[in-house]
């Protein structure tokens, strides 16, 4: 179900609130994002698809170590498929980050008015299930 306008507007500002305010979480919990890296991509389902053909081959052999070394080839694949590449130099740090100071400025302005808007509606809704 798609979100209402206001609900994306809503929580593009919190994104934004919380690339501003928090750059050390963003930057230790984003630090996997990157592009994606098509050819590890790749790499990484023919990897899969042999360990599968492997884990195959130790099941028709009755070989349990042939399907541990598929299986290992498997997860090898998937994680290979699943690796992104490292951020470039001219890429922002934190996509949807205030890039100019006026920016900055403002959002810093707006925090206490967008939390404690927020810290309102969350009491309203409380007060109306009671």
């Amino acid at each position: 179900m798609p979100l209402s306008e206001q609900e994306q507007r809503l929580l593009d500002e919190m994104e934004r609130s919380l690339y501003h305010n928090d750059a050390d979480f963003v930057s230790a919990v984003g630090g996997g994002r990157g592009r994606l890296n098509y050819g590890a991509l790749v790499l990484g389902i023919l990897v899969g698809i042999l360990g599968l053909g492997i884990v195959i081959g130790g099941v028709i052999f009755h070989q349990p170590l042939i399907g541990l070394v598929g299986f290992i080839a498997m997860f090898g694949g998937v994680l290979l498929a699943l690796r992104r590449t490292k951020r470039g130099r001219g890429m922002p740090a934190a996509p949807g980050a205030p890039a100019s100071s006026a920016r900055a400025g403002k959002a810093s302005s707006n925090k206490s008015g967008f939390m404690d808007r927020l810290n309102d509606r969350w009491e309203r809704r409380d007060d109306g299930d009671e």
